[in-house]
């Protein structure tokens, strides 16, 4: 069996909004027969760095890895870095400050449930909310199913946390590709048709985001992913080649917080292996 087919570099822990700790999630991985795996939390290297620690000789091979969450005056991007120095400097300035820009949204959307939807939870509720590593949207949704107040995490997501417009600062692409490549680590776009909400970037619109992270230094893009059609693969995969981009695959799996399976990248035993993702693998791995 060719390796590089089992691999899944993109999944989320605890440390983020996953519902697998890093332990259910390695064992999760070991029982996929997955051979190269990534976690990605959201602006943490929290849960990567409890993975490294946590696994033998015997387990999958693993890459650190983080998923930055991106705004610029042009959209929204998810900026994926792997094979980082995790004591760099530039890595826990980023963490960091994204932390912080996180939990004000979070704050900012607890204060608004509760002045203009009359949604509010109980104080205890809300102190363990604020200690979690890196709350979000999933967690606030799920107070709001436990509390009455949706009937599902989807339905409170959509039809209320994603009508929230939020006036916060973000984290700009450049800057978090910047401190990726800063600590010797390669920036990856992730799912890169998707933009804001349901939005689609393709076309003209694609390609020109592509040139303008590239020239912040970009060097990857996740080609194979969970959510792609197959056209939607082919399409990247050329982007990949006329750009010169290395290839990723992932699943974004985040436990029973999304239905998505561990592993399932769109990568398949008959797809002829890409060149840029063998590239990827090897470049990770030295």
């Amino acid at each position: 069996m060719d390796p590089v087919r089992k691999i899944d570099l993109h999944m989320h822990t605890t440390f983020s909004d996953g519902t697998d700790t890093p332990e259910e999630l390695l064992q999760n991985v070991r029982e996929a027969g997955i051979t190269l795996f990534s976690v990605t939390d959201h602006d943490s290297i929290g849960g990567a760095a409890r993975i490294r620690k946590l696994r033998t000789d015997a387990d999958p091979l693993f890459v650190e890895g983080v998923e930055f969450s991106c705004r610029d005056e042009e959209g929204k991007y998810h900026i994926l870095g792997y094979g980082y120095d995790p004591l760099a400097p530039s890595i826990l300035k980023l963490t960091g400050e994204t932390h912080m820009l996180r939990m004000k949204k979070v704050r900012r959307r607890l204060e608004i449930l509760r002045d203009e939807y009359s949604v509010q939870f109980p104080d205890e509720e809300v102190e363990k909310l604020l200690q979690q590593e890196n709350p979000g949207k999933p967690h606030i949704a799920n107070l709001m199913v436990r509390y009455g107040f949706a009937g599902s995490k989807d339905e409170a997501i959509k039809d209320v946390l994603n009508k929230i417009r939020l006036h916060s600062e973000y984290l700009r692409p450049e800057k978090a590709i910047q401190g990726i490549l800063e600590a010797g680590g390669v920036p990856v776009l992730a799912h890169p048709f998707y933009g804001s909400g349901d939005e689609l970037v393709l076309g003209e619109e694609m390609e020109a985001r592509l040139r303008k992270l590239i020239g912040f230094g970009l060097e990857g893009v996740e080609a194979f992913y969970s959510g792609f059609t197959d056209k939607l693969k082919r399409d990247m995969l050329a982007y990949a080649e006329q750009f010169g981009l290395y290839v990723t695959a992932g699943s974004d799996y985040h436990g029973s917080n999304k239905l998505v399976v561990l592993g399932d990248t769109g990568l398949r035993e008959t797809t002829e292996i890409p060149e840029g993702l063998r590239k990827f693998i090897g470049r990770i791995m030295k």
